[in-house]
């Protein structure tokens, strides 16, 4: 493989003026950029990224950190934000953390040690190693988490608006005992659609009961042991706000198992979109983010961000609407 040592031997000019031909910085005159090119083309020299980057300050390379890629919000997340860079000519290094505090911190160390312009994480992230990159001077977009007491720009849907548009909606549908299976605390998502689910309780002047809010991590099974316990209760729900899908499809498997109808003895409402509740059956009434949108957001924000450094912060908060289909509609009409 041909080296930039080679091209310059070729031309017959320096390593130094080969960069400048290659960056497109500095003067060269025209009949030795011809020179240069014409060896490029010969040798078939590829430059690295990494080493025109040393002398740029750019590899035009974005990392990009997700929670849980099993997750199918995350791969349309991150579709959204390769696609946009690829438009912006920038490659995507992708990291699954796997909700893990130490893979986070191992991918942060190693993209930063990639020389990468600058970093996405979907998700909530931890301050430490926040302040760490911060500090180093990568910029950094968060999408899916509010970062409001950080200088770090955050693209996020609003989760309040869309928790209380599930539990209006089922109230709507004549439900009257409405549960929430809630995600991970300390999570703002979770978080902020556990704080819509009783705030829309309080509005409709439905008495709030802890006993029907069961704790779950966002993955399916979380949703299924969930539903279980609450369908175990002396006085069951007659419907359920998941704050994800798919804890929604895992509470949809165990109305299943106990021989219930859905929409008819249990309403289900979900939380992101994901193309899964349209195909499952019956198909899931859910608050559907932005999702390809948030990712776009994110890499033009971070595009951004590394060519004005001081660029002031800016949170983008996107609307959800809700998407309804059959498993909340009580009623002949349904998607």
């Amino acid at each position: 493989m041909a080296t930039i040592k080679d091209v310059a031997r070729l031309a017959g000019v320096s390593v130094s003026t080969v960069s400048r031909v290659l960056n497109k910085s500095g003067y060269v005159n025209e009949e030795t950029e011809t020179k240069v090119l014409r060896a490029i083309e010969q040798l078939q020299y590829k430059p690295s990224q990494i080493a025109r980057g040393l002398v740029s300050r750019k590899t035009k390379t974005l990392g990009l950190i997700l929670p849980d890629i099993t997750n199918p919000f995350f791969p349309e997340l991150a579709r959204a934000v390769e696609d946009t860079a690829q438009r912006h000519e920038y490659t995507v290094i992708l990291c699954n953390s796997d909700n893990q505090l130490q893979k986070e911190e191992k991918y942060f160390q190693l993209l930063q040690e990639k020389c990468v312009d600058g970093i996405i994480i979907a998700g909530e992230v931890n301050s430490k190693y926040m302040s760490n990159i911060i500090a180093n001077g990568t910029p950094i977009v968060v999408v899916d988490g509010r970062m409001e007491d950080s200088p770090v720009h955050s693209i996020y849907t609003n989760n309040r608006f869309g928790g209380k548009l599930a539990v209006h909606h089922l109230v709507s549908q004549g439900y009257k005992q409405i549960a929430h299976i809630r995600g991970p605390i300390g999570t703002s998502s979770a978080d902020d659609r556990y704080e819509a689910y009783k705030e829309a309780l309080e509005e409709l002047k439905i008495p709030y009961q802890s006993i029907l809010v069961q704790p779950g991590d966002f993955r399916a099974e979380s949703g299924y042991e969930a539903m279980k316990r609450l369908l175990a209760l002396a006085n069951p729900p007659d419907a359920v706000f998941a704050a994800n899908d798919l804890m929604a499809l895992g509470a949809l498997e165990a109305i299943a198992e106990a021989e219930l109808n859905v929409p008819g003895d249990i309403g289900v409402v979900g939380f992101d979109g994901i193309p899964l509740t349209k195909v499952v059956q019956p198909k899931l009434t859910t608050i559907q983010q932005p999702i390809y949108e948030m990712g776009v957001l994110a890499a033009e924000s971070l595009i951004k961000h590394i060519h004005q450094p001081t660029l002031e912060k800016k949170n983008i908060v996107l609307e959800p609407s809700l998407i309804i289909r059959k498993t909340s509609l009580r009623g002949d009409s349904f998607d």
